[in-house]
């Protein structure tokens, strides 16, 4: 039994690391820290917000950009009323709670394992009763039930209800999809697991509209393209599982439903999600007029939907927890080593490409020269400037950012024209002309990415 709990002890270990160096590198901080913070409430630091809009810009290219069957939006986060009652979230978007009468703390009634209470291992609970997860607030001055208003729980129902706007506007024929990037919210009962289930999240999601005859090859086409975008963002197929959830445990509105789960440290969990919508949404906003005709027929229908839905958050810490490696490397000392810490990013996800040093920081011409090198090179790549400390703990510092190159400018560069450049994964170090500085890292990083 040790080896199973030493696995255990390891993954726990990992996360607490991961969540160490999110801090201290500034990828991710407590919300309102100063305050005493906020429960599951984190806000992302300058390189996680670089993070995040890598992962958020590549989507945005691969799914919209470059294609022509999609079209995005960007929608308010307060919608009507009516919307949420008549897709169905004010009467079925809820979650079975209980209490424990020892602790009086909730939680969800299927987070409840061995019927002891998580929090203080009583074992009587009351009754479960439906939780609404929608996050309600006001709108004008009084706070009354004519102005009560919700946060959008998901970016899904904009897309439905501008659906007669956009196929008008865009003139695309079934089947084609509306994109969006943007935040969701919800009161979840028990959050937690760092940035895994938090109150406000954000989410990339895509409503496919196709006819009801090709729901199935349009389904696994899109299974298909959440398997290669996991595989380019570094996810190991090992820790992936395809579920498909049975009938009773899905969202009322989905037909067919499969949860892509990773094995995180604190066990396997949802990442992504499949949903075959069928026709429930554009029927229960346009239950009158059907808003498609049949190109050859003439005949007005109603189109069904797939719906991949990818976590923004879960994208970015599932990233950080493939990146993380530990790695002994030698010492200057004989037969001594060190580990290094290296996030191994793939490149378009590492949120700094190439970091600049100078070899020195007292000598004024070095220092000078190492500045025009940065100048060159931001204007190419998202770069870091760093003088602080000796060489190899800076070389240490890019490691735990997921930095690919580093640039060292020394006194052969003033001589020679020529700077070392040292691969983050290998830790090669070779000279380079600046004249053929730049040219040198696109091709690396290009072949980093292939």
């Amino acid at each position: 039994m040790r080896g199973k709990f030493a696995k255990v002890e390891l993954m726990e270990d990992l996360m607490a690391k991961i969540i160490s160096l999110s801090k201290r590198r500034g990828f991710i901080f407590p919300g309102s820290e100063i305050y005493g913070g906020l429960a599951n409430s984190f806000d992302y630091g300058p390189l996680g917000v670089e993070l995040k809009n890598n992962i958020k810009q590549e989507w945005w290219k691969r799914f919209v950009q470059q294609r022509s069957d999609i079209v995005g939006i960007d929608a308010a986060l307060i919608m009507n009323p009516k919307v949420w009652e008549a897709s169905g979230h004010l009467e079925n978007f809820s979650d079975p709670l209980v209490e424990c009468k020892k602790c009086n703390t909730r939680f969800r009634e299927d987070q409840i394992q061995d019927e002891k209470c998580p929090n203080c291992k009583g074992k009587e609970f009351s009754l479960p009763r439906n939780f609404n997860l929608m996050l309600k607030t006001f709108l004008g001055p009084a706070e009354d039930a004519a102005n009560t208003v919700y946060f959008r729980p998901e970016t899904a129902q904009a897309m439905f209800v501008d659906f007669k706007n956009i196929l008008s506007a865009s003139r695309q024929n079934i089947p084609f999809g509306i994109a969006q990037v943007g935040k969701a919210f919800r009161n979840e009962i028990t959050p937690g697991n760092f940035i895994f289930r938090t109150r406000e999240f954000e989410q990339m999601e895509i409503e496919y509209f196709v006819k009801e005859e090709e729901w199935e090859e349009h389904f696994e086409n899109w299974l298909n393209e959440m398997k290669q975008w996991l595989k380019d963002l570094g996810v190991s197929e090992k820790k992936l599982h395809y579920v498909d959830i049975p009938d009773g445990e899905r969202a009322h509105y989905s037909k067919r439903t499969v949860d892509i789960e990773y094995e995180y440290p604190f066990g396997q969990k949802e990442l992504y999600g499949l949903s075959y919508r069928g026709d429930f949404d554009l029927k229960n906003h346009f239950p009158k007029d059907a808003p498609c005709r049949d190109a050859e027929s003439k005949d007005a229908f109603w189109p069904h939907v797939i719906e991949p839905t990818w976590g923004v958050d879960r994208s970015v810490l599932v990233a950080m927890l493939e990146a993380y490696h530990e790695e002994e490397v030698p010492t200057a000392e004989e037969g001594e080593s060190a580990t290094r810490v290296v996030m191994k990013f793939p490149f378009w996800v590492a949120p700094v490409k190439v970091a600049i040093l100078p070899l020195v920081k007292n000598k004024p011409e070095v220092v000078k020269k190492a500045r025009e090198v940065f100048d060159m090179l931001k204007l190419q790549f998202p770069c870091q400037y760093d003088e602080a400390g000796a060489i190899g703990r800076r070389y240490r510092r890019q490691d735990e950012i997921g930095t690919p190159f580093c640039v060292t400018v020394d006194f052969d560069t003033l001589k020679d024209n020529s700077v070392t450049i040292r691969d983050r994964d290998t830790m090669k170090q070779n000279r380079v002309s600046l004249d053929s500085l730049i040219t040198t890292i696109k091709e690396r990083l290009n072949d980093k990415d292939n």
